[in-house]
């Protein structure tokens, strides 16, 4: 009995898109994208103010790196040589 409980609420908690998608508003999307030049121009700025941003980063990036494999390159080893 409690299989079938917990089946049957999760094939209704799966149906809630189907009822909701029963009325008549609805979303038309054939609908083409229509909005001006000047949306899409700020977009683009956006996009190009992201990428310019990523240049110093990188660059950054690469200085750590080669930071961090000169600072390992210079470590001495760690053993000592007792001679007497």
């Amino acid at each position: 009995m409690k299989t079938i409980v917990t089946t049957l609420s999760l094939i209704f908690a799966s149906l809630t898109s189907a009822f909701a998608s029963g009325s008549a508003a609805y979303v038309d999307t054939s609908l083409t994208y229509n909005s001006g030049i000047l949306v899409l121009a700020f977009a683009g700025f956006l996009a190009l103010v992201v990428v310019v941003q990523t240049i110093p980063a990188l660059i950054s990036l690469y200085g750590m790196i080669k930071g961090a494999s000169e600072a390992a390159k210079s470590k001495l080893p760690a053993f000592s040589s007792t001679t007497k």
